[in-house]
């Protein structure tokens, strides 16, 4: 399994970016697809995610600007961030909980390697 993430870059306060983050391998069956960042000398924190068992989550501090969708043909997530905030500043991973195979029992945790989004002030 492989996730494969495009879109991150620097953009000034208030604009946008839109991520996307493509599942590819061996994918039987995808539950979760998102992304969490990790700024410098912080933990990583969720963003946002989206199941197919549990809908769509948000982190409070991205709600009402950042939206999450997912195209289930494709096995690829999309995150239009708007109203970017200097706070926004890291490194976006790609989250995906997927069963590889028709007889693997219990799904797994798989990660991009990252993406840099800058906001400048």
């Amino acid at each position: 399994v492989r996730l494969v993430e495009s879109g991150g870059g620097l953009v000034q306060a208030g604009g946008s970016l839109r991520l996307s983050c493509a599942a590819s391998g061996s994918v039987y069956r995808l539950n979760t697809l998102g992304w969490y960042r990790q700024a410098p000398g912080k933990e990583r924190e969720l963003v946002a995610t989206i199941s197919t068992d549990s809908g769509i989550n948000y982190a409070d501090s991205v709600k009402g600007r950042f939206t999450i969708s997912r195209d289930s043909a494709e096995n690829t997530a999309y995150l239009q961030m708007n109203s970017l905030k200097p706070e926004d500043t890291a490194v976006y991973y790609c989250y995906a909980k997927i069963k590889a195979y028709y007889y693997t029992r219990r799904y797994s945790d798989y990660w991009g390697q990252g993406t840099q989004v800058t906001v400048s002030s």
